[in-house]
């Protein structure tokens, strides 16, 4: 087998080799990571009402999986917010959250949604990822982030009882003040650090400071609400077992969402890497080796993963060159599982969620969807409705995502349904405008001169047709139709028949029918179809100029 064929199937074979200055780089590049991944993986299986130790085997198999089969060996992979966020949300109800039959659908969610990925790269489906646009996963990215948000208050806050009770008695004595403190005093010094130097692993700097001060004053000791104890040593392989039809059809919708949401997350950081390092970015082996993570961490027992966009953008700015900066980062993990979990016995949990806070507040921004109003305001319409859905429907947080694809696929379709078609006329400048919109003459007498900026196919030929008949029953002293078919790049059967209509009305209205500046492959498409044959009633134009020349000189246009 070729080295070509070989790296095809181990992408990991084509990283640089290591040497002493390129490994030195590399090594301080993961620390930084390393340093980062720890802490946010166990707020986020938190987050996801996972067992805190399974956001560090999250970390490490399904990274190490991920960075050896990816094409965008830079990423940082692991639990995310929005993925963890959707894991809580999409298992609410059907479990207790940390439970063992909480962690068995968790798994199978990530069985399900690997599988997927895995599935849509193996097929060459990448292209799948265009149906979702920038207005509907940026609103659904702010409303998620949000929710988030209101998730960790209570811990952040210490809140000790709900939202409402304390609005029906508004008491300080329902928040444990120490709590408070630790949470916000560490939700500030983690904005501060961030603002001085993002790659500054502030997140293991403030947990290992709020740990010792937690041990030091006996916070746990008097019930103050802490890690506790988090399992050590390397992850076991885990097999789920088989849920029931019901159980196991409830994953389906979720694991779908997963799959489309982690991937865009993916695709945000890739398409960043790929530009800086001016490489082709190959999705469909994203796909794959994505997949394969998120089936490696079901298989340890653990939940989806995804690629972070901060932790991916922290390894570019540490000046991470290639997939080694990431297995130091894992070596970091590794390290962490098998000798220092003790070391987070002490952390408050109202720590965790200012780790998690800090990380998501930079989602949120108000007059994001907003500026794409004098862009596009059905857009903005779609955005703000994916947002305002999300925010409802919570915790079933994909029907607000659902909601906006299937409207997003709706606008797509009617402007497909209604193509732009202009009755042109030849401008001072010397090109063909909107004759109406320009105020410009006809090209010439008894001429309709027509230009449809779209593909002739199933979609358009409707319109088309419909505008041509409502032409000519407001204008009956038409005799000649003109087609300027240059923006028409594709034609299917349907508009080969709305060609051979077009052309039978014209002749039935004693004129006929110009076609100028076809394409090739449109021409070769009518050519098959034998309706391009020149006669009385059809004239074939290769330019618009020589169009344009043979209406001035038309008996008919001339009389």
């Amino acid at each position: 087998m070729s080295l070509a064929n070989l790296t095809r199937w181990f992408p990991f074979l084509a990283w640089p080799r290591p040497s002493a200055s390129l490994l030195r780089g590399e090594f301080w590049a993961g620390m930084t990571v390393g340093l980062m991944l720890v802490p946010q993986g166990v707020a986020y299986a938190q987050l996801a009402g996972m067992p805190l130790v399974t956001g560090i085997y999250a970390s490490l198999v399904p990274a190490l999986v991920a960075v050896l089969w990816s094409s965008s060996t830079r990423l940082g992979v692991g639990p995310t917010a929005l993925t963890s966020l959707l894991i809580g949300a999409s298992l609410s109800g059907l479990a207790e959250p940390g439970s063992a039959h909480w962690v068995q659908l968790a798994a199978w969610l990530a069985l399900l949604s690997g599988l997927v990925q895995g599935l849509l790269g193996l097929l060459r489906f990448g292209w799948l990822l265009n149906l979702v646009t920038s207005p509907v996963l940026g609103s659904f990215t702010q409303a998620a982030a949000l929710l988030i948000l209101a998730s960790q208050l209570p811990a952040l806050l210490g809140l000790r009882t709900t939202w409402a009770a304390l609005a029906t008695d508004p008491s300080i004595h329902h928040f444990d003040l120490r709590a408070m403190a630790f949470g916000l005093g560490s939700w500030l010094l983690l904005v501060l650090a961030r603002r001085w130097r993002a790659s500054f692993p502030a997140a293991m700097v403030v947990i290992a400071l709020a740990a010792l001060v937690s041990w030091l004053t006996g916070f746990a000791d008097t019930d103050g609400a802490v890690v506790g104890t988090v399992p050590s040593g390397l992850p076991a392989p885990y097999w789920p077992g088989w849920l029931p039809w019901e159980q196991l059809s409830a994953l389906v919708l979720p694991a779908l969402v997963v799959t489309l949401v982690s991937f865009l997350e993916t695709a945000s950081s890739a398409k960043v890497e790929h530009a800086r390092g001016g490489t082709r970015w190959n999705e469909n082996q994203d796909l794959i080796a994505h997949g394969m993570a998120k089936i490696s961490s079901g298989l340890c027992g653990a939940f989806p993963t995804s690629a972070s966009f901060s932790r991916s953008a922290i390894n570019l700015y540490a000046g991470a060159q290639s997939g080694w900066a990431t297995l130091f980062a894992l070596l970091l993990v590794l390290a962490t599982l098998l000798w220092l979990t003790p070391a987070l016995y002490h952390v408050p949990q109202a720590v965790l969620a200012a780790v998690v806070v800090t990380a998501v507040t930079s989602l949120i921004k108000p007059m994001g969807m907003f500026s794409i109003w004098s862009i596009s305001r059905v857009e903005t319409m779609i955005g703000l409705t994916t947002f305002g859905l999300t925010l409802i429907s919570a915790p079933r947080l994909y029907w607000g995502v659902l909601a906006g694809l299937v409207m997003n696929l709706a606008h797509f379709l009617y402007q497909r349904l209604h193509p732009r078609i202009i009755e042109v006329g030849l401008h001072a400048d010397g090109s063909l405008r909107d004759r109406h919109l320009w105020q410009l003459p006809p090209l010439a007498p008894q001429v309709l001169a027509l230009r449809m900026d779209a593909e002739l196919d199933f979609a358009s030929a409707t319109a088309l047709e419909r505008r041509v008949a409502d032409e000519l029953g407001a204008r009956p002293e038409l005799r000649e139709l003109c087609l300027f078919a240059l923006p028409i790049n594709r034609i299917d059967v349907t508009g080969v028949e709305a060609f051979m209509r077009l052309r039978a009305l014209m002749q039935a209205h004693g004129g006929r029918l110009r076609v100028a500046g076809l394409k090739l492959p449109v021409q070769h498409t009518l050519e098959r179809a034998q309706v391009l044959r020149e006669d009385s009633d059809l004239c074939v134009h290769r330019t618009d100029a020589e169009a344009i020349a043979a209406l001035s000189a038309s008996p008919v246009s001339s009389s």
